[in-house]
C-alpha cells in the first residue's frame, strides 16, 4: 500500500487475500489514511479487469519470455501479479499475448523474489520510463 501511495498508483487486491486488511493491523503497520485511498478490493479477477480503465495489461511471471525492462510502459498500463506462493494461474497467462507476459531476470536455479520486491522492481521501472511523472 505504501509503495502505491508513494508512486501515485492504485493497488487493486483480488480475493481471497493471503492476509487481513483490518484497521488494527494496518495501524500497527504504520499506514495512514492516504495509503488506504490507493486500495480497491474485488471478489474476482474478472470483476477487477471489467472495472479497471487500463491501456494495456502486463502480467508478471517466471514463465514470461520478455524481461520487464523490455516493455515500453505508457500511462494507464496495469501490472498484474499473482499470489506469492504460486504465481498467476495458467488460465490467466493463456488468455494473454506472449508480449504481455513479463519476467524479472534472475540467476538460474534461484528462488523467485517475494511479491512486494517484485512489485517494487517492476513499478519503479515503469515509473522510470515515464520520467517519474508526478514526483517531487
Amino acid at each position: 500500500m505504501r509503495l502505491c501511495a508513494n508512486t501515485g498508483c492504485k493497488l487493486h487486491l483480488i480475493q481471497p487475500l493471503g492476509f487481513e486488511l483490518d484497521d488494527k493491523r494496518m495501524r500497527r503497520a504504520g499506514l495512514d489514511y492516504l495509503d488506504w485511498n490507493t486500495v480497491a478490493q474485488y471478489s474476482s479477477l474478472q470483476l477487477c479487469l471489467s472495472q479497471l480503465d487500463y491501456a494495456r495489461l502486463y502480467a508478471l511471471s517466471t514463465k514470461g519470455s520478455r524481461a520487464h525492462t523490455e516493455a515500453k510502459f505508457a500511462p494507464g498500463d496495469a501490472l498484474l501479479f499473482g499470489p506469492e506462493t504460486r504465481g498467476l494461474p495458467a488460465t490467466v497467462l493463456d488468455s494473454l499475448q506472449s508480449d504481455q507476459i513479463l519476467r524479472i531476470p534472475m540467476l538460474a536455479e534461484s528462488r523467485s523474489m517475494n511479491l512486494s520486491n517484485s512489485v517494487a522492481v517492476c513499478l519503479y521501472e515503469a515509473w522510470r520510463q515515464l520520467d517519474f511523472q508526478g514526483s517531487t
